[in-house]
């Protein structure tokens, strides 16, 4: 139970989230929407597959002999029948119809994260265009994206940008092609790049060149990495050849030693989410983020998919002061690290800043 002079100060804290995918954020009741307007076909009715996501863990024999121990068998609230992440996702992209629906995705990720977790800044990750929608293109999405973000930072008083993602499942030369697009028709609102899909099926140096050209081109740049893939060296790869600025995931850092010195000297965001659609992870996953904590990394609380888990980002932080007894004073190290590592522009940056280390100086002051 978390205290309640903690839970006040994370309501109060205006925080920042750096790792969220916009698909992911599809509410329960848009995702039964959509699917019916459009009259997919689904297995079961859009609640139930909504209310039975889990994704089954990989080989087990991968994660035999972590530092922390990966749990091998189901957790004890494994539905009846499981949906995997990536396929709800793909049926979510199955019914969108036009730019409109695009922007609607935007505004109700926006406000949702305003209104249950007083998130002050949204980063949002965006995949490719499904087929349906390829007239669209890139300019078009983007501008439809954006358009459900100018919306909520007029009416909740909060700022966004946007990530383009690349598909770690896809080659080299189709993430480089990703990068030209978004290089050739930049936008305001789109800051940097990102790498997600499963770490397994695309190892960080294929996509070399890709970040190459982003960086040239001035595009921040991060990367899922060490999450599924039971390696520390993703992780420096993803620094030192990718050139990425901070990492999404990261806990398989704790196999090796000597990277959690370098990323503890460099501190290095990571952007962590104890909750995973892998349902019987989650204990992992917050044993491992707890001792990522006590090495001193330098970690950010992120929502991740938070339509879809579900969660959100007050309800992350509420995790780490409860089941994982992390002080409100290390929570609000943790809300100004996320104002830290952020891609705002620093005339953005400081008043936000200012405005959790106001929150934090009165819980001290109150304490």
């Amino acid at each position: 139970m978390v205290q309640p002079r903690v839970q006040e100060l994370i309501d109060r804290l205006p925080k920042v989230d750096l790792h969220c995918h916009l698909i992911g954020t599809t509410r329960a009741s848009t995702f039964a929407e959509l699917t019916r307007r459009e009259k997919l076909a689904l297995p079961a009715s859009p609640e139930q597959i909504y209310a039975s996501v889990n994704s089954k863990p990989p080989d087990p024999t991968l994660y035999s002999d972590t530092r922390v121990p990966v749990p091998q068998g189901p957790s004890a609230d494994e539905p009846a029948v499981s949906y995997p992440l990536f396929q709800v996702s793909s049926w979510v992209n199955d019914a969108l119809r036009d730019g409109d629906d695009y922007t609607r995705l935007a505004y109700e990720a926006f406000e949702a994260a305003h209104r249950q977790s007083g998130t002050a800044h949204l980063e949002v990750s965006f995949d490719t265009l499904p087929e349906q929608l390829t007239s669209l293109g890139y300019t078009g999405m983007v501008e439809a994206i954006a358009e459900g973000v100018r919306m909520a930072e007029r009416e909740f008083g909060m700022t966004g940008r946007l990530i383009a993602a690349i598909d770690r499942s896809g080659t080299a030369e189709q993430a480089l092609e990703r990068v030209r697009e978004v290089v050739a028709m930049p936008h305001e609102y789109v800051v940097g790049i990102g790498l997600d899909n499963l770490e397994t099926k695309g190892p960080p140096e294929r996509f070399a060149e890709a970040y190459r050209l982003a960086g040239e081109a001035g595009l921040r740049r991060t990367a899922h990495s060490s999450e599924h893939a039971p390696v520390a060296a993703n992780t420096i790869t993803c620094l030192d050849l990718l050139g990425c600025d901070r990492i999404d995931h990261g806990y398989f850092v704790l196999e090796d030693d000597a990277v959690v010195a370098r990323v503890r000297e460099e501190q290095v965001p990571f952007t962590v989410v104890s909750t995973t659609s892998r349902r019987s992870w989650r204990p992992w996953r917050r044993a491992s983020i707890a001792a990522m904590l006590e090495a001193g990394l330098n970690l950010v609380p992120a929502s991740d998919d938070p339509g879809m888990f579900p969660t959100t980002l007050a309800g992350e932080y509420r995790i780490l002061a409860d089941q994982l007894e992390v002080p409100a004073e290390r929570l609000g190290a943790m809300a100004l690290a996320g104002v830290e590592a952020c891609w705002l522009p620093e005339e953005q940056k400081a008043p936000l800043r200012e405005r959790v280390q106001a929150e934090v100086a009165r819980f001290a002051a109150q304490v």
